[in-house]
């Protein structure tokens, strides 16, 4: 699979994520649940900065590669996605449903609340 040519759409869906991890086509995971969410359910190799701490953090950040924003549904990830796409982050893009979707349509096993 080819990895994703620039500009990305707003929001991929899980199935996308899957198959980007499963083809080890380059990306990175930006995780902006809280450190209590995450100890409940995570993706391996995510990075976790939480949202209110992602505007100091943002030179973790790749910007060669599509960095999928993710949180419970969804909900902040998108925000998160659309602050950095303001300030430069073409390469951000949100996880539509969060790590909700991805337990109930990719890893059922993976715990949920």
């Amino acid at each position: 699979m080819a990895g994703p040519s620039f500009p990305l759409p707003i929001e991929i869906d899980v199935a996308t994520l899957d198959a980007w991890r499963r083809d080890s086509v380059p990306h990175a995971v930006l995780d902006v649940r809280e450190p209590w969410e995450v100890a409940i359910a995570s993706l391996a190799g995510s990075l976790t900065i939480p949202m209110a701490e992602v505007p100091e953090r943002t030179t973790a950040l790749p910007r060669d590669v599509p960095v999928v924003v993710l949180c419970h549904h969804g909900g902040r990830s998108l925000r998160v996605t659309l602050w950095l796409r303001a300030r430069g982050f073409a390469n951000a893009v949100n996880l539509a449903g969060g790590i909700d979707a991805w337990a109930a349509e990719v890893d059922p096993s993976l715990p949920t609340y």
